[in-house]
């Protein structure tokens, strides 16, 4: 790939734009719609996708999930009474399914209307739990992008096609990941050929099979979360989450032809460091579960290698980072253009630092209780690995219990050995001061400014506290 030296204006290229969002009631989503209706209320419209069964339900969605959040109160303060107004004018709702072939787009003349009128699509719409079911998780991450893909190519003026991703496509390989892409069939292990449409045929035979079996609801969603992890692990990689992501990096390369297309890989995504606000989250994601799990007294050690680089990035730079992108490579036909959005290159954390912060912020101010009183947070700073808590499986408790299941889930990531090449992501850096100096902070995604201790305990900690806990 070749990272433009320059493209012009950010803000001139969204002007009079359409830009078709899918998941958008994603954390990520909702973060881009706040912030290109603020630095830029001449685009032209923002197409928002979501599943509901009807316009009455996916409009209680917008404005229940989406609007009145937190997150747009910086937004409704500028609008004033126009804010409304700019809603109704700037977004159009669309009711569909990315699983689903021409993303199950109920409306027939929104669909014509995208198909003439998009300028770009933003592809947001994923499961991110680590131990989805098989089926669902191969419906929305692999075969979903599949289909956005698909779509985008029939659309008649369409600039480009940004796909978010993860950095953890890598599975756990060691040292310096590289931002090249996956070629359709490859797997980590290198040994047998990875093919979506078997994957398809494995699961239809698991779940006919324990439909014959009279499986109950519940048999049936462990039995899929338990496959996608087998299938996973027999490609290489450690979860579901991650395996399916890869497929659909995959399919958008196989089948893109002259589309233009950003797979963006963004590290752990942390809250907003700047925009609109810092420290506004939404879900307990992978290194919050931990703070989460201190916070409220089920964690007395930290789980992890203490030395590892542990690569977060926030949020809004992270949508920062798909606005450059989405601009810089409109129109520039060229092979599949990766970047890696994070931070261990060019200003890493170390999982021994985020210790540090849960311990200071719930030494001094611990999580209050239901009753009222304060939980015993992080009493000791030790390590604790795996296989301290299997040896002692027997006497496993409630508390070791979900120690366990955020081994089973994370420990990939907190003993990961890897960092995340972002030499196109600083060029691109690069190409948006040379194209216009004064937009560098508008869209900034540069983590060398962060300074990690003053983020997690001003910002990071206190903002999940806020809007996670409670």
């Amino acid at each position: 790939m070749s990272v433009p030296t320059e493209f012009g204006s950010v803000l001139e290229f969204l002007d009079n734009k359409s830009i078709l969002i899918t998941g958008a009631t994603g954390f990520l989503a909702k973060i881009m719609i706040e912030k290109i209706l603020r630095v830029q209320p001449n685009i032209k419209k923002l197409y928002l996708l979501l599943r509901a069964n009807d316009v009455k339900a996916a409009t209680q969605r917008l404005h229940t999930e989406i609007l009145k959040k937190d997150l747009f109160k910086v937004l409704k303060e500028k609008e004033g009474a126009n804010f409304s107004n700019l809603i109704s004018e700037k977004t159009t709702l669309v009711l569909g399914d990315i699983s689903m072939e021409d993303l199950g787009l109920k409306d027939p003349e929104i669909e014509q209307e995208m198909l003439n009128e998009l300028d770009a699509i933003v592809n947001l719409a994923a499961t991110t739990s680590f131990d989805e079911r098989y089926d669902v998780a191969l419906g929305l991450n692999a075969l979903g992008a599949k289909y956005v893909a698909l779509f985008a190519k029939k659309c008649i003026k369409l600039k480009v096609l940004v796909h978010v991703s993860t950095a953890y496509v890598c599975g756990e390989k060691p040292g310096l990941i590289p931002e090249t892409p996956y070629i359709y069939g490859e797997t980590i292990k290198g040994t047998t050929r990875l093919d979506v449409e078997i994957e398809k045929k494995i699961i239809e035979q698991e779940l006919n099979q324990l439909h014959a079996e009279g499986a109950t609801d519940r048999s049936i969603t462990l039995a899929m979360k338990d496959l996608g992890i087998k299938r996973a692990r027999i490609f290489g990689w450690p979860n579901t989450y991650v395996f399916t992501k890869t497929l659909g990096e995959m399919l958008i390369g196989q089948l893109k032809d002259n589309l233009s297309v950003v797979i963006l890989r963004p590290a752990i995504i942390t809250s907003t460091y700047k925009e609109p606000f810092p420290g506004w989250a939404e879900g307990v994601r992978t290194i919050d579960s931990l703070a989460v799990g201190y916070g409220k007294g089920k964690l007395t050690c930290f789980l992890g290698d203490l030395n590892a680089i542990v690569d977060v990035i926030p949020g809004d730079m992270v949508v920062n980072s798909i606005i450059v992108s989405m601009a810089a490579h409109a129109k520039q036909l060229s092979d599949t253009n990766i970047y890696h959005i994070g931070s261990s290159v060019r200003n890493p954390v170390k999982n021994g630092w985020l210790q540090d912060y849960g311990y200071r912020h719930f030494t001094v101010k611990p999580w209050i209780n239901k009753d009222g009183t304060p939980v015993k947070g992080l009493e000791y700073a030790n390590t604790a690995f795996c296989h301290i808590f299997k040896a002692k499986y027997t006497d496993l408790n409630r508390k070791i219990k979900f120690v366990m299941r955020l081994i089973e889930l994370y420990s990939p990531y907190l003993f990961f050995k890897g960092i995340f090449d972002d030499t196109n992501a600083e060029n691109l850096r690069i190409a948006v001061k040379a194209s216009c100096n004064e937009e560098t902070e508008i869209f900034c995604f540069d983590p060398a400014i962060i300074d990690w201790d003053d983020y997690f305990m001003n910002t990071h900690i206190p903002g999940i506290v806020k809007y996670v806990f409670n």
